[in-house]
């Protein structure tokens, strides 16, 4: 038997949805860097022009039939997921990734994806199969912020996180909007995630670049810092003018007709044809300060920061960084968060990014 014979078999994975905005740009950033992912998704003229151009193998299937997606997925290593909304594409493909014995990675910010994620911790462990949602900006920054201020003031019962970032959306993200906005606010309340209005508090925050008002938004760390940190109550912020919280304040009372399924299908179709994310240029020019805030019942507090780099650059560095280490090593088995997996200094090891500073 020859040296090359005792050698692991080259690993095989799978970017689903590469035709998609951020899909596309983390499929070129592999090539780039010598990775072979097969791109796959559902629009064939788009999947296959891109798998032309950057010579790699093509997919074409949708999430509909459970048989033909767990044939697709069999043989897989790894499938890294940027088909959203996640809400509907999720739980199909963690099902699939799951029976097929291929970690699952997506770039989700969704509560309840996270959430349904860590239900099926036991299954994913009995499998040796890593669940791993929320490997872009949505939420690697702000869980590692968490993490790093849970070792610092261990027994925190309060955790506020927060970003500013100048970044435009992509159609992908808007349509992920959309959905937020008609299920309202949430937070984490005693340990239990609750629902409240949108714009819920408002209070004045320095983020990193000086202080600005700021609301509460349903971010996904409402979730995964829970599972991060053990800390039982949470909320997320972004900078917001006064006009721009007046407006989440006045849509709640809209709520139960963004509700509506044809009101989101028309609101997603239009995203689909008038939005279009940041170019390069602009994703250069779109660093991100991220901030969050600690405290005990004793009064004692703790600020953390981290200024990274465009939410999107950092989407995509963020993301092959987990499947370079899923691909390299061999976690157990289980739910995850970004944090869980990579520790609290992954964020500051990626390019753009800072060492996170705690005061």
């Amino acid at each position: 038997m020859s040296q090359q014979d005792n050698l692991d078999p080259p690993s095989k994975w799978m970017i689903y949805g590469a035709n998609g905005y951020t899909g596309e740009l983390i499929a070129r950033a592999a090539r780039q860097r010598g990775l072979r992912p097969v791109l796959a998704g559902r629009n064939r003229d788009k999947v296959e022009a891109l798998a032309r151009e950057l010579g790699l193998e093509a997919r074409v299937f949708g999430l509909e039939d459970d048989l033909r997606l767990l044939a697709q997925i069999k043989g897989h290593d790894l499938v890294l997921h940027c088909a959203g909304p996640f809400s509907a594409t999720a739980a199909p493909m963690i099902e699939a990734c799951l029976q097929a014995g291929a970690h699952y990675l997506d770039i989700t910010g969704e509560i309840a994806v996270f959430e349904h994620a860590q239900t099926l911790h036991e299954r994913a462990r009995a499998a040796g199969v890593v669940i791993c949602p929320g490997v872009g900006f949505d939420v690697v920054p702000t869980d590692c912020v968490a993490a790093a201020l849970k070792d610092a003031l261990p027994d925190a019962t309060h955790l506020a996180l927060g970003f500013d970032s100048r970044s435009s959306f992509s159609p992908g993200t808007a349509k992920t909007s959309v959905e937020g906005m008609a299920q309202g606010g949430k937070v984490r309340r005693n340990g239990k995630i609750v629902s409240v209005p949108l714009a819920y508090r408002v209070r004045r925050i320095d983020f990193g670049a000086g202080e600005k008002l700021a609301m509460t938004i349903p971010w996904g760390d409402v979730s995964t810092a829970w599972h991060t940190t053990g800390i039982g109550n949470i909320e997320v912020f972004i900078p917001g003018s006064v006009g721009m919280i007046r407006s989440a304040r006045l849509a709640n009372w809209v709520r139960p007709v963004l509700a509506v399924s044809f009101v989101q299908r028309w609101l997603k179709a239009r995203i689909g044809k008038t939005v279009v994310g940041p170019d390069q240029a602009k994703r250069a020019d779109q660093g991100t300060f991220v901030w969050g805030e600690a405290r005990n019942a004793r009064g004692e507090c703790k600020v953390a920061r981290v200024h990274t780099a465009n939410v999107y650059s950092l989407t995509i560095d963020a993301a092959l960084a987990v499947v370079d280490h899923l691909l390299q090593t061999r976690p157990p088995g289980g739910a995850y968060t970004p944090a869980r997996l990579l520790g609290a200094e992954m964020v500051s090891r990626l390019p753009g990014s800072g060492a996170i500073t705690v005061e």
